[in-house]
């Protein structure tokens, strides 16, 4: 009986929400047109916007029962299902498309395409979910992953690929905002941790089946085959998820709240297409966005590009691209400072450290990741002397950790109620990963210490990378919880697109001459280079040829993870300055009108360095 009533509170605890008791049948025009959003900008949306966040509140609320909610998490659990497998052997297949291209160092080429795409979707999406609703946004990203997906399984070089990247990449992320926003949607800050660890949980299951999907599937030979049946498979992961949504909409139609916020009109219902269009056009920053996706592509691309068997650094399409993401820069913090409507990132609510401190720690987050395993599948492969099914389970061994330990950690956050002394310890841990890293990057034996570096990390990541988000939502209301989560994803991308970026300008130019040197055959360099999944089936374990290969993919390694080790110092400096608010059973926090970011809670951590601070400043 007790467990019953245990579980059932765990899964779901009710959340007071203000009921709306006036009906409102027209709104003041003068109202609409001096709308000020809590950032201090005109936002004539905000009606809308207030509206979708209530309905989904509402919506939320008919999913109280316990085994309603335990629907709800598995229909979301079998959507990341879908998408976490697909990605996870996805990232195989494109290794193996860059290697059937003869372009195989520009894996980093396509990944910097992909995160830049995906750090625009992500606010794209956020922008709109608030418009149109959550299940708009995501029956739209399941058309663009479907897009691309066939697209990519059909290109025939790698600018096609890279084409199909931009429709899938769309899609995946639009996809899993979506699924975060109805996790989110639907658990207080207590649970919100628990919740944000579903799309996590497919790895328990991928750790074991990717790699043999990938053995079986046999990627040198039908790489393309591999990703178009994803463009059926997907699709139907997601009807579980789309009906539990429908479902909850139906029950939400029948309540009293429901009826009399249908008496209130959005913008587009009041003034049409053509100004909604408009508005929608200031509201999502399309000019930011595209100054922003430019300048970062112009700097980043030609950095993986200029290297190689034959250096191009002094090429103008390599300086051209550089000069011009450079000029760029400042074109796009003046027109966000001085031009924009509605700047993509709010200098009100970027200004507190309980946004900017984690902002800039899932920048760090995905620069270490793609640092030290950007190129960790080719490695395993060819300088570990590992097999596709041993490389892919080692690649999905952190994630399989993070989701076994995850439930744990989730209830432990609930009943503490705190994340940041579990956030410091998961920070730590990142050096212990990269220690090990860096001492294992290739040779007999390295692949166990990989292991342990994985099992390592995934602790980690549990403890550090997803409460991330959780740390951010928890100092804002419901209502900017999208534009925080879209944010947290977007600066991700962006750090994964920085990182790959160097990642690729350390290979393209330190691999080539290294096997050059080893090699002392410009031929075998140049196809070991380009082509090297193909090059070892000739030269096997132990031949010197290959070992002159392991040794110049350790060199590399060595100082791609050097790299990513040394940013682990500031993450952890970041962490001790975010804010640790109680997590509350709401929503989100009850702010007043104005603000954006709660800054009266107590912080006993950072409470504790500043008492001893000050006691050190006394004593000297």
């Amino acid at each position: 009986m007790s467990a019953d009533t245990n579980s059932s509170s765990a899964l779901k605890e009710p959340v007071d929400a203000e009921i709306v008791e006036e009906k409102v049948d027209v709104v003041d025009e003068s109202l609409r047109k001096n709308q000020i959003n809590d950032f201090g900008n005109a936002d004539k949306l905000l009606i809308t916007k207030s509206l979708v966040i209530r309905k989904a509140e509402i919506m939320a609320r008919q999913y109280s029962k316990w085994y309603l909610q335990a629907t709800f998490l598995f229909s979301a659990f079998i959507c990341s299902y879908g998408y976490s497998l697909d990605s996870s052997i996805r990232d195989v297949y494109t290794t193996y498309a860059a290697n059937s291209y003869d372009t195989h160092s520009l894996l980093t080429t396509i990944a910097i395409v992909n995160m830049m795409i995906s750090a625009v979707a992500q606010l794209f999406f956020a922008g709109l979910s608030d418009v149109f609703g959550r299940l708009s946004l995501m029956i739209v990203a399941v058309v663009f992953y479907f897009v691309g997906t066939i697209i990519q399984s059909q290109a025939y070089d790698v600018q096609r690929y890279c084409a199909g990247s931009v429709f899938y990449t769309v899609g995946l992320v639009g996809v899993m905002l979506q699924v975060t926003l109805f996790l989110s949607d639907n658990s207080s800050l207590k649970w919100r941790v628990l919740y944000n660890f579903v799309p996590a949980w497919p790895a328990i299951i991928n750790m074991w089946v990717s790699g043999n999907i990938v053995e079986a599937a046999n990627p040198l030979v039908n790489w393309s085959w591999n990703i178009a049946m994803w463009a059926g498979i997907f699709p139907v992961s997601c009807i579980p998820l789309i009906l539990c949504v429908l479902h909850m909409r139906y029950l939400a139609t029948k309540t009293e709240e429901w009826k009399e916020l249908q008496n209130e009109k959005t913008f587009y219902q009041t003034h049409g297409l053509v100004q909604t269009v408009v508005e929608l056009y200031w509201k999502l920053d399309i000019i930011g966005l595209l100054l922003l996706t430019a300048s970062m592509g112009c700097i980043l691309v030609p950095l993986t590009i200029a290297g190689g068997v034959n250096s191009q650094w002094k090429s103008g399409k390599i300086i051209g691209p550089l000069v011009l993401g450079v000029f760029l820069v400042p074109v796009t913090i003046y027109w966000e400072s001085r031009w924009a409507k509605a700047p993509f990132a709010p200098y009100k609510l970027l200004k507190d450290r309980g946004i900017w401190a984690p902002l800039w720690m899932f920048f760090l987050v995905c620069f270490v990741y793609q640092m030290a395993a950007g190129y960790l599948y080719t490695i395993l492969l060819v300088g570990m002397n590992q097999s596709d099914l041993a490389a892919t389970r080692i690649m999905s061994l952190y994630s399989f950790v993070s989701a076994i330990y995850s439930p744990v950690f989730g209830f432990m956050v609930a009943r503490t109620g705190r994340l940041k002394m579990y956030m410091i310890f998961g920070c730590c841990l990142y050096f212990v990963v990269l220690g090990l890293f860096y001492h294992y990057r290739g040779g007999v034996g390295s692949a166990n210490g990989i292991i342990g570096a994985m099992v390592v990390w995934g602790i980690a990541s549990c403890m550090y990378d997803y409460p991330v988000t959780t740390a951010a939502q928890s100092v804002t209301s419901h209502e900017h919880m999208a534009t925080v989560t879209a944010l947290l994803m977007t600066i991700f991308s962006i750090g994964g697109a920085v990182a790959a970026a160097i990642s690729g300008a350390i290979w393209t130019n330190l691999l080539y001459p290294r096997l050059l040197n080893n090699l002392g055959d410009a031929d075998l360099a140049v196809v070991a280079y380009d082509s090297p999944l193909d090059f070892i089936v000739d030269h096997e374990w132990g031949t010197p040829i290959r070992a002159a290969m392991v040794e110049a993919y350790e060199h590399v390694q060595r100082y791609e993870v050097l790299v990513g080790l040394i940013f682990v110092a500031p993450m952890l400096i970041l962490t001790l300055c975010i804010r640790d608010p109680k997590l509350v059973d709401d929503y989100g926090q009850k702010l007043n009108e104005g603000e954006c970011v709660q800054t009266e809670s107590d912080d006993p951590i950072a409470e504790w360095f500043t008492s001893r601070f000050k006691k050190l400043r006394r004593r000297h």
